[in-house]
Formats: C-alpha cells, structure tokens, sequence
C-alpha cells in the first residue's frame, strides 16, 4: 500500500510540512508505505496548453511529470496533497502539477480508459490558511475536488485550519495529532488486511504487467498488488498496451521492476504467481506459490497477445474469487 504526498508549500520545513510529516508517520504506524514528493523543489513546467493530451493521451512536456510523477499517482493507493493557502486556493508550484493532470483526466474522459487503481484509490486533503474567513478553503476544495477525480481517486475527506500564520503554529495547534490519527486510522481501515499478491514473470514487460492490472481493476479493494521481473525490460511492450485499452485498462505510465523491487513495494506477499521467472523466483516463507504455465507473448503477433490477455484475465477472475 503506498501513501503518496505532494508537499505543495515553498516554505521549507512550515507548517504544512509538519502538517503531511504527522499524518506520513501515521501512515506508517499503520504498515503503509509513504513517500513524499517536495513539489516546489521538483522540475514541473505549468501546462503549455498544446491539446496533445486531448488527442492522444500523452503530455509532450518533458520532465518530472513524465518521468516520476504520473507514475506514482498511478501506483498510489492513496494520494494525500497539502498546500497553505494562496489567494483562496494552492501554490502555484501545486497548481502547475494539478493542471498537468489533465493528461489523466483525458485518458479518462477522451480516450475512455479505465486506471485499474481508481477503485479503491483515495484523495485526502491538508490545508492552513492564515486568516480565519467563513470562506478560506471553498476555492481550495473545489480544485481538489476535480484534480482527485482526474487521477482517478475518491475525495475522502480533508483536514484543515485557519489562522496558521507563524512558524511552528501547527505544531503547537492543539488536537492536531488527534486529528490526524484519527483522519487516517478512517483512511486506511478499509486498505488493511488484503491479500497480498506478487505475479512475476521474466521481463514484467507482458505477462506479470497484465495480470497485476486485471487483479487491481477486479479487486482492488481486496488484494494489494505487486509485479515484478527476473531481468526486467527497459519499458513494458508497446502491443501489451494496445490489447488491454482493446478492453478498457490503461496501461500507461507503468515501469518494468526487479523482483526485489517488487519485494520492496510488497513485504511478505501471501501469494506469488510465477509466469517464467524461472529459478529466479523469490522463496518467501509462508507465501502459497502458484505456476501459471504461460508463453512469453513478446516477438508475437497481436493475435498472440490478445489470447494470452484473455487467458490472464480468466486466471484472475478464478484466483481473486478463491480468495
């Protein structure tokens, strides 16, 4: 389970830092997986506006959001964003990734494809603002209200506080911590508990690609999902892609890992499903090891990969209703 933060304030080390540092540290107390992106201190270019992501799905812009960040909004199972307030809504530096975002959102809405983590993904929002108006964080709600459906998460609730103003105010807020425990022992219940369950194959290219997408989009809500190669591949195969938006599952952003990558992102799985990654696949004491007997698809024809697709599809439909 990853719990990624986008820390949207240029202050370094202010009050919205300890604000998503608290609520990071009880996300790991629970046995979640965090990692925080400093978003002003990141290479993100404000939207050109060249309507390429409207036609086809992909930003031209090259630098962090192509390389780190959309992949990591699309691995995340919860998405945590915090800002101060600036003129009735987020930083600029924040506002440049949100608006960025709209590749994800015409992924969605223009090319009609579904991310296989958008069912159990959650938004969660921390906000301070300095002064204390009826009307302060509105503006702020609004925008993440559509930035969290562009990413394909459920706007679960928000923590925020007025007249926050002075270095070290929030650490001295009373309850805070409270509420903030509070926030994501709500936010991760429902997370807790999965099955866990690693497919491996050799490149992570094909095979363990489309079985972690299907098993994500089919029961997200019940397993935690991990893929993972023996010698990966520099990038997923191109026809792998094209066959599984046949069946509305986007496949964009994905990365090729190692299996101790995998192992990383997936500490003691409860299961482990090998396609071919030979004697290279891992022993995990406890984990039930299943072989799916399954040809390597790359160098096929498309024919060839639309089979193997269906195939992976059926065999994890059969493995999540065993569960």
């Amino acid at each position: 389970m990853l719990i990624l933060g986008l820390q949207g304030s240029p202050r370094k080390n202010g009050n919205t830092t300890f604000l998503l540092q608290t609520f990071m540290q009880a996300a790991e107390r629970m046995g979640a997986r965090t990692l925080t992106v400093d978003v002003p201190r990141r290479n993100i270019t404000p939207c050109k506006e060249y309507i390429v992501c409207e036609k086809k799905g992909f930003c031209p812009i090259d630098d962090d959001m192509k390389h780190d960040i959309y992949p990591l909004l699309r691995q995340a199972d919860v998405v945590v964003a915090a800002s101060p307030i600036f003129f009735y809504n987020c930083t600029a530096q924040l506002k440049a990734l949100i608006d960025r975002c709209q590749t994800l959102w015409a992924r969605k809405y223009r090319l009609k494809l579904a991310d296989p983590g958008q069912k159990q993904r959650r938004g969660f929002l921390l906000a301070v603002g300095a002064t204390g108006g009826k009307n302060l964080f509105e503006g702020l709600h609004l925008t993440m209200q559509y930035f969290f459906d562009a990413v394909g998460a459920e706007y679960a609730g928000s923590l925020t506080y007025r007249k926050i103003e002075h270095k070290n105010d929030m650490a001295a807020h009373q309850g805070v911590r409270q509420d903030v425990a509070a926030a994501v022992e709500t936010l991760l219940a429902p997370l807790l508990g999965r099955s866990k369950i690693m497919f491996l194959c050799r490149e992570n290219a094909c095979r363990s690609q489309m079985a972690s997408a299907f098993a994500r989009f089919l029961a997200g809500r019940r397993v935690d999902v991990a893929s993972g190669g023996s010698s990966p591949a520099d990038e997923v195969n191109a026809d792998m892609v094209r066959v599984m938006a046949e069946k509305g599952i986007d496949m964009a952003f994905r990365r090729p890992q190692s299996i101790d990558a995998a192992l990383s992102d997936l500490a003691d799985p409860d299961i482990i499903v090998s396609m071919g990654c030979g004697d290279r696949c891992p022993v995990v004491p406890g984990a039930t090891v299943i072989d799916w007997d399954l040809p390597d698809p790359a160098g096929q024809s498309r024919e060839v990969m639309r089979r193997i697709r269906d195939d992976i599809d059926q065999r994890v439909k059969d493995l999540v209703a065993g569960l």
